[in-house]
């Protein structure tokens, strides 16, 4: 089944050109089989007919040369040759003359035992007669004669030799002991036995021709029908990763012009939200660098140094935000360069904030270090932290060294998470009772930022239950 599923197209023009080319040939094959049908049962009534009517031309032919005496014969037989206007090549054996038949075919067998018969019923008293089929070139007229050693004029107007030879009926029966006469013939359709043939050259020929142009103007079709859908899909792409693409073509069908009239006025009704909501971002950027601007002047009045350089920090950590705000509304990351980032600093950092706070956190230093952006990376691991402090209220951050990876694992004390409940902490705004309960001003929207930054670094974030209790958050980033 998954072999099918593999040669299945993935594209609509070659599914739908895979199905009419199946179906034609179906047809096709179908429709040969029934005409082969009834173009066989056709040739077997016709040639059952003209072996009833050879029949009783030979059986008649055999009365007139056996009422004949002996010595006439031959002189009948000589007069026949000359004068012409018989239809059986004739001539006189004393014995039955050894004939090579064409290879057995059952139209062939059908036309002898029918001939058999009717001789059988019109001569009752004669000894049944030898019947068979021989090419022109393999037939022989006696013991030390063959077809091709007789004069043209004997058998031209009676034999198809040449250019297109035809199968000859040889009759030959016994008129008296020692006397055989011997007949050869053609049947009135001398190309009985390929003329039913369903599948010659020439037939095949003309069918192919007929196959080959259906096909060409299905394929026509197929591609006329699929090129809009072609268009329309380019065009969804281009919008949905913000390039400008012109406006689709309202030609076609009549569904596919509503459909490129429904998508152009979605494509302008999203445009516009989405400049709306630009400018929404710019505006709230703009007004928020002001306030961090006049912050960022009187920090630079404070006289204590090291709490001068906190504030610093603080501020451009909000700067960056909220310069990133408004790429965040466009689905991108805050833009930063990626650097080597030690993870004693910037851990170190988030645990002595939360102590101020008055929060207890566990770390020891491990002087690992990982590359990345510095910001996203501590928006992500601090979502996790405060996650852990809002529901756990003591928390534990340890760093390890794995083969290939650095894990940062952060932990906390409290009633963990149902197992069946792992799997959608990540949705937007997903939050367990327990959760509400500790902290109402929450989203639910830390834990799938979370785990956006760190698949934006190559690695996963995985949401476990501790053995000894609480919830178990494990990063693993690219060493």
């Amino acid at each position: 089944m998954s072999r099918l599923r593999s040669l299945w197209p993935a594209s609509l023009l070659g599914r739908l050109t895979l199905v009419m080319v199946a179906g034609l040939l179906v047809t096709q094959l179908v429709a040969n089989a029934i005409w082969a049908g009834q173009l066989r049962a056709k040739a077997q009534v016709e040639a059952q007919s003209a072996a009833q009517y050879v029949a009783h031309s030979a059986s008649a032919a055999i009365r007139f040369y056996r009422s004949l005496p002996l010595s006439y014969r031959v002189l009948v037989i000589q007069q026949m040759r000359e004068m012409g206007g018989t239809r059986f090549f004739v001539h006189l054996n004393h014995a039955y003359v050894p004939v090579k038949e064409i290879a057995p075919h059952p139209l062939a067998e059908s036309v002898k035992t029918t001939l058999g018969a009717t001789l059988k019923g019109d001569l009752p008293h004669l000894p049944a007669a030898q019947l068979a089929f021989a090419w022109p070139d393999q037939l022989v007229v006696s013991e030390d004669a063959h077809l091709s050693d007789l004069p043209d004029a004997w058998v031209q107007h009676i034999l198809l030799v040449q250019p297109e030879p035809a199968p000859i009926l040889v009759i030959q029966t016994e008129l008296e002991p020692g006397n055989w006469l011997y007949m050869a013939a053609l049947m009135p359709n001398p190309y009985f036995l390929s003329g039913n043939d369903p599948w010659a050259w020439d037939r095949l020929a003309l069918q192919g021709l007929s196959l080959a142009a259906v096909l060409l103007l299905c394929l026509l079709v197929v591609r006329w029908i699929t090129r809009p859908l072609a268009a329309l899909s380019d065009a969804a792409g281009a919008f949905g990763q913000g390039e400008h693409a012109p406006p689709l073509p309202e030609t076609g069908s009549r569904e596919f012009i509503n459909t490129a009239r429904a998508f152009s006025a979605m494509r302008e009704r999203i445009q516009r939200y989405i400049e709306d909501r630009e400018r929404l971002f710019i505006s709230i950027s703009h007004d928020l660098r002001t306030p961090i601007t006049r912050l960022k002047l009187r920090s630079e009045l404070l006289d204590d140094e090291v709490l001068r350089n906190e504030f610093e920090e603080d501020l451009d950590e909000l700067d960056m935000m909220v310069k990133g705000a408004l790429q965040c509304v466009k689905d991108s990351d805050i833009h930063e360069n990626p650097a080597e980032i030690k993870l004693d600093a910037l851990l170190g950092r988030m645990v002595r904030s939360a102590r101020l706070a008055g929060h207890e956190v566990g770390y020891e230093e491990s002087g690992l270090t990982v590359r990345g952006k510095p910001l996203a990376l501590k928006r992500a691991i601090g979502n996790l932290l405060d996650n852990a402090l809002y529901y756990g209220k003591r928390a534990e951050i340890s760093t390890r060294a794995e083969t290939g990876a650095v894990a940062i694992a952060v932990r906390d004390h409290g009633p963990g998470v149902p197992e069946d409940a792992l799997a959608s902490l990540f949705d937007p705004y997903m939050r367990l009772e327990h959760g509400r309960e500790q902290n109402d001003n929450g989203m639910g929207l830390g834990l799938g930022i979370a785990r956006g930054v760190i698949e934006a670094h190559g690695g996963q974030l995985i949401l476990e239950n501790h053995p000894e209790g609480g919830l178990y958050a494990t990063i693993r980033l690219p060493a």
